[in-house]
């Protein structure tokens, strides 16, 4: 075991110490494959710790659950089946790693860092909370609106069997099944360099895996939940969109920084209002406190806008092909190889399409009806 940790540690060092030298630091690669390290001894077989007495039901249940909807996104989902989210890492802490994500103060454009094999991303990942925060304050001095948000589950984009984790059996079983897709979706399809490309496709697969999931088990109940999340999620992404757009009309006018920074604090405390009167009219979770409870900024506007901005534009294209994922598959990826300019005038060319992902969502009262006759 040692003579194969010190074959990766040198492995690790060989592709990132290029791109240390450059100027991110040899401390940041150093944590981040000190941290992989670490997660991948942490693994165990999950057969294994299923049948193990001493394995909580609550956990032994949500492994049995991941790993049958680990099967389904293989079979009925095409994606792929290399190892991953096959073994499990209990860890001692919420997140299994905190993201920092940095905006200027008076734009949504969030700042970027660039890496081998992931290209260049809007955030940089820390092992440790600590870390993350300390980064993060430098930023903040600089004058730069900071986000750190804790992430629960782990990617290699298939390059090491990637584990389950604690933090992830800690989520509802819509979310865990979801995130499955979700991260075997990144997996399916990458392009080095464009976070929202990729993040939005893989929310897209994720969607449209958990209707086919939630409609094979008969689960009426989950696809109750499951729609509710979603209607309540497209009800605060269109406050957020509302607020990005005078966001960026605000900082488009040349006016004094004094009076301009005056102005964002009334739109991101109208933002606060607005998400406010939308909760009050919920009867109960799931609720969205989270994404507004650390002060909304440009950099967590930015974070969130990346999940969802071409989430409508892929649910078109696979609309397009008659919701065949093999072959949405193949279209995505010659988008993904496309010139940048084609691939988003193609993008905005769906997003345009008749058929909205809106129109899917149905409520409860509908899908309980449904599930009676």
């Amino acid at each position: 075991m040692a003579g194969m940790r010190q074959r990766i540690y040198q492995l690790v060092l060989m592709v990132f110490g290029c791109w240390a030298l450059s100027g991110c630091g040899l401390g940041y690669y150093w944590q981040a494959a000190q941290g992989h390290l670490e997660l991948m001894d942490q693994r165990e077989p999950v057969a294994q710790v299923v049948a193990d007495p001493a394995t909580p039901a609550r956990t032994r249940d949500q492994l049995e659950y991941a790993q049958a909807a680990l099967a389904f996104a293989h079979s009925e989902l095409g994606l792929p089946d290399n190892g991953s989210y096959q073994q499990f890492a209990a860890i001692d802490r919420d997140a299994v790693v905190w993201n920092v994500v940095a905006a200027p103060a008076f734009s949504l454009e969030p700042r970027v860092w660039c890496f081998p094999v992931a290209g260049c991303v809007s955030y940089r990942g820390y092992f440790k909370q600590a870390a993350a925060e300390d980064f993060a304050r430098g930023l903040r001095e600089r004058g730069d609106d900071i986000y750190v948000g804790g992430v629960t589950a782990y990617s290699t984009l298939g390059r090491f069997a990637d584990p389950l984790t604690s933090p992830m059996l800690a989520l509802p079983d819509y979310r865990l099944a979801g995130l499955l897709f979700h991260e075997l979706a990144h997996q399916q399809v990458y392009l080095p360099g464009d976070t929202v490309f990729n993040e939005s496709f893989a929310s897209a697969v994720e969607q449209a895996g958990m209707r086919r999931w939630l409609s094979a088990r008969d689960n009426a109940a989950g696809r109750c939940d499951y729609e509710r999340w979603l209607m309540r999620r497209a009800q605060v992404r269109q406050i957020l969109e509302r607020a990005r757009a005078s966001l960026s009309a605000l900082y488009l006018d040349s006016a004094e920084p004094v009076v301009t920074r005056q102005a964002k604090a009334a739109v991101l405390q109208s933002l606060r209002d607005d998400y406010q009167a939308v909760r009050d009219q919920w009867s109960g979770p799931p609720y969205f406190d989270g994404w507004f409870g650390s002060g909304m900024n440009n950099a967590s506007l930015a974070a969130l806008a990346a999940y969802d901005q071409f989430v409508p534009s892929f649910a078109a294209l696979l609309n397009r092909h008659d919701g065949n994922l093999p072959a949405f598959y193949a279209a995505v990826q010659a988008l993904a190889d496309a010139d940048s300019q084609v691939r988003e005038a193609e993008l905005a060319a769906l997003a345009r399409d008749q058929f909205s992902e809106a129109a899917r969502l149905e409520n409860c009262a509908t899908i309980q009806a449904v599930s009676q006759d």
